[in-house]
């Protein structure tokens, strides 16, 4: 069976498998990904924080932790939501159970817009990206990441991978990878598509990282070589003009 994006979660083995894997030893989410993330946000106190493809929110709670002012995130999934909800009671945090493109965006609400391996999903970012320029308040930040392009180019089946190969970068669209049992869909586009997405839709781009890996972030000499042949992620952070 396949599942286009947040879909796949509401599948209760996918979603177990799914929780699983994060909680693995030196998975690449917390890794390389989460550190590269932090970093680009810098200091969230009293940030009126948006969070696009939340998850089950437990970086809402990190969030909440570094005296982010209120927390809100967006996540398709049913059993994330669920999750979410769980994870946030009894902080000031909430979860909206809807799509990313279905989402009535607020003008000049929000402080940062924020979302974590999600937007690949995403068919067409363009309106997306309008959306999330419009509700960040003047100077508020977007700070995103996704699979790195050279990943999405020719996605393979999970698992340990050997050997890298990069095909069909430049031609942009509609990708399937076989993942944790099931069929996901995801979209590809270059560095440069999401660059230029980011400024038609008004930031000024500051910051492009990919994920360089940290010795000190891994317990295994061999998984640190491994993560440093190609990038997983690429992210990206703007600014809406003051």
């Amino acid at each position: 069976m396949s599942y286009n994006g947040s879909d796949f979660y509401d599948n209760d083995t996918n979603f177990e498998n799914y929780m699983q894997r994060r909680q693995g030893q030196e998975n690449a989410n917390d890794t390389l990904e989460k550190p590269v993330i932090w970093q680009l946000l810098g200091d969230v106190s009293d940030q009126l924080v948006l969070d696009l493809g939340c998850g089950d929110a437990g970086f809402g709670v990190e969030l909440l932790e570094k005296g982010c002012a209120s927390y809100v995130g967006i996540e398709g999934s049913r059993n994330m939501v669920k999750a979410a909800s769980n994870n946030l009671a009894g902080c000031n945090g909430t979860v909206v159970h809807t799509r990313l493109e279905d989402f009535t965006y607020p003008r000049d609400s929000y402080d940062l817009v924020l979302s974590r391996l999600a937007i690949h999903y995403l068919q067409d970012i363009e309106p997306v990206f309008q959306c999330i320029y419009q509700s960040l308040k003047p100077s508020g930040r977007f700070v995103f990441s996704v699979e790195h392009p050279v990943i999405t180019s020719t996605l393979q089946p999970s698992g340990t991978r050997t050997n890298w190969v990069v095909d069909n970068y430049f031609i942009e669209g509609y990708r399937e990878q076989q993942w944790l049992g099931g069929t996901v869909h995801k979209y590809h586009r270059t560095v440069e598509d999401y660059f230029r997405a980011m400024q038609k839709a008004g930031f000024i781009v500051e910051q492009l990282r990919e994920s360089s890996p940290v010795r000190e972030h891994f317990i295994n000499e061999e998984t640190y070589e491994r993560r440093r042949r190609i990038p997983l992620f690429l992210f990206l952070a703007g600014r809406k003009s003051a």
